[in-house]
């Protein structure tokens, strides 16, 4: 399959939520070279909504449009409440997580181990529906511990798509909530994307966006041809510029940002939010460690912006500063600030 192919420009990318990563910081920056992809909040429990800073947790920029909040937890009235109390923020979508396998999710009775109680799930997902205009879906594993069978899994899907939820995002992999960390839950379990497709084929007006594994255009593609969707998790951090290629060649968008633009643009959010709320440059240079990934100079830009800690917290000039190291690594002059 030609991994250069244009789909058509309603395809539907989207980029995980991720816990330390997924922040309103990482969510702008990858704005600036992606206009289309949906992003997602890290996931954020009730509690922290019901008993924490709800604009802290919140708040985001309205670049970040088309934008998800991610909630964990188990209480249908507290995820109903949280629902209400996100209202205001206009959020595009609320995600309901049922796929984290971390100790702290079990403890809380939430997340992966919500696999277990389909009957519940419903009741959660029919609680936030009523109380929010926004869509609301879910995102879950393909099997947990021993409910590893198909037939379980139809089942979870069958029960949890009575509460009118009619989009799910499936993560291929089962999760082992005990002998598993939440990193060697990512790499363990097989992924088994015959499992989703075989979910879409038995569900056809459901949808369904895979997750898990999927690194490169050729690999979106395949997928794109057999689900609604493909979320995209570690590799999008990590290598993030992989959204400009999915810009040009997913969406056909050819109005795509270089590197040293949304560097540039990074200096001016930088230096707004610190006007804003007194953020320091180290939040949002870490966000940006990867965007010369696999760049003649990456290295320079990484090693100067992983200095943040020496600098003072409004020392936007950090960033410059990396460009500068960077392309006198390629020979080149850097472009005016």
């Amino acid at each position: 399959m030609d991994n250069k192919q244009v789909i058509n420009n309603k395809a539907d990318i989207r980029i995980a939520p991720m816990i330390d990563w997924t922040d309103r910081h990482c969510r702008y920056f990858l704005r600036q070279i992606s206009p289309n992809v949906k992003l997602y909040t890290e996931m954020i429990t009730c509690g922290a909504l019901l008993h924490g800073d709800v604009d802290r947790h919140l708040h985001f920029h309205d670049s970040e449009h088309p934008i998800a909040l991610q909630l964990g937890g188990s209480n249908p009235a507290d995820l109903a409440k949280c629902c209400e109390i996100a209202a205001p923020y206009k959020y595009d979508e609320i995600n309901l997580n049922c796929g984290c396998p971390s100790d702290r999710v079990q403890s809380g009775a939430f997340g992966a181990c919500l696999m277990k109680t389909p009957d519940k799930v419903r009741e959660c997902l029919s609680a936030m529906r009523s109380a929010t205009d926004a869509e609301v879906t879910l995102k879950c594993r393909i099997g947990v511990d021993e409910f590893e069978s198909y037939d379980f899994l139809k089942d979870f899907i069958a029960t949890t798509a009575e509460s009118g939820c009619n989009e799910f995002i499936i993560h291929a992999r089962k999760a082992w909530l005990k002998g598993l960390s939440p990193k060697q839950n990512r790499e363990i379990p097989p992924l088994r994307y015959d499992v989703v497709h075989q979910l879409k084929q038995d569900f056809p007006e459901l949808r369904f966006l895979i997750n898990g594994g999927i690194q490169t255009l050729e690999q979106i593609n395949e997928q794109l041809a057999l689900t609604d969707g493909v979320m995209i998790g570690r590799e999008a951090y990590q290598n993030p510029y992989i959204l400009a290629e999915i810009e040009r060649h997913i969406y056909g968008n050819e109005s795509v940002l270089s590197r040293d633009e949304v560097a540039l643009k990074m200096i001016d959010y930088a230096r707004s939010e610190y006007e804003r709320c007194g953020t320091p440059v180290k939040s949002i240079a870490r966000h940006i460690l990867g965007l010369y990934q696999g760049e003649k100079g990456a290295k320079a830009w990484r090693r100067t912006l992983s200095e943040s800690h020496k600098v003072a917290e409004n020392h936007f000039d950090l960033i410059k500063d990396a460009l500068d190291n960077m392309h006198s690594k390629k020979g080149q002059s850097c472009i005016a600030a």
